[in-house]
């Protein structure tokens, strides 16, 4: 098992040809993948309900096999579990998983053998990877730009979203540099994983957390952020406006949260301003409740 640290941030619809264009990118050598995917879970999602999600991968001739743990999920960042293996390679479905491999690993023995049995394709995504690996902040950091879609159910989301994985050094670095990037591109920290997308795709609904303390509320405003853009339902909007406005109350966040609620009562919202101060509030967040007390 490995843990792996990295940050998620969704991109506004200019967002990939601006990032593109920054200075840190801009000379690096860039690499490109064509990912090709496909989730499994019980037909009654128990991994989902679970925490986990269960992948088969294609890129290029190679097929790799990862089991994901939820961890710890908030503001965008997120440190979770993983255990990845190369497979046999075969045609995209429930027949190419490597079963017994699956069954030697602690958090699927916890469900047991019949969940084994049960497991099936459930949704797909496809998309291309743009990678660069930088040098930042004393740190090495993976970057890169996914586009492409999610398919469930005979229906479609796009993926337009960038992921800062650390390979090495400080995870503070990653704050580091996603600030460094939102001077000039429209993002946003984003909660929701593409497994969490292609189930709530799956299923028609998005559950979110209650948001009982101030990393709580930015998660669900986040988590509501990340539904109005797979949905298009504006009813979402408000809703994440009030998470940051009970945030606001809050001492540790209430000047960011309070731009970011006001920001949220108008359709134009994300911005380069509106990601910045997202990313300050969120960086905030992550450093006071992980203090010692």
């Amino acid at each position: 098992m490995s843990q792996e640290v990295e940050m998620k941030l969704a991109l506004g619809r200019d967002g990939p040809e601006r990032l593109c264009r920054h200075p840190l990118l801009q000379g690096q050598p860039e690499a490109t993948q064509r990912l090709a995917n496909t989730y499994f879970d019980t037909p009654r999602g128990e991994l989902e309900a679970a925490r986990m999600a269960l992948r088969l991968r294609r890129c290029d001739d190679a097929w790799v096999q990862t089991l994901k743990t939820s961890g710890e999920v908030g503001g965008g960042l997120s440190r979770r579990g993983e255990w990845e293996w190369p497979v046999a390679g075969g045609a995209l479905n429930e027949g190419a998983l490597d079963r017994q491999g699956l069954a030697a690993l602690p958090p699927m023995a916890e469900l047991g053998t019949d969940v084994l049995e049960r497991l099936e394709a459930r949704f797909t995504t496809d998309f291309e990877r743009r990678l660069w690996l930088l040098d930042h902040a004393g740190a090495t950091i993976e970057v890169a730009l996914d586009q492409g879609e999610i398919r469930a159910a005979g229906r479609v989301v796009p993926i337009r979203e960038l992921e800062l994985e650390l390979k090495t050094g400080d995870p503070a670095a990653l704050w580091d540099l996603a600030l460094a990037l939102a001077e000039t591109i429209p993002l946003r920290p984003a909660d929701a994983s593409k497994a969490a997308r292609g189930g709530a795709l799956l299923s028609g609904q998005w559950t979110l957390p209650e948001g009982d303390t101030p990393t709580g509320c930015l998660h669900r405003a986040i988590m509501a952020l990340d539904a109005l853009a797979d949905t298009r339902d504006d009813a979402w909007r408000p809703i994440a406006a009030e998470a940051m406005q009970r945030l606001a109350a809050d001492d540790t966040a209430k000047g960011d949260a309070a731009e970011l609620a006001a920001a949220l009562a108008g359709p134009g919202w994300l911005t380069p301003a509106f990601g910045q101060a997202a990313l300050r509030l969120a960086r905030r967040l992550d450093s006071t409740e992980g203090a010692s007390p």
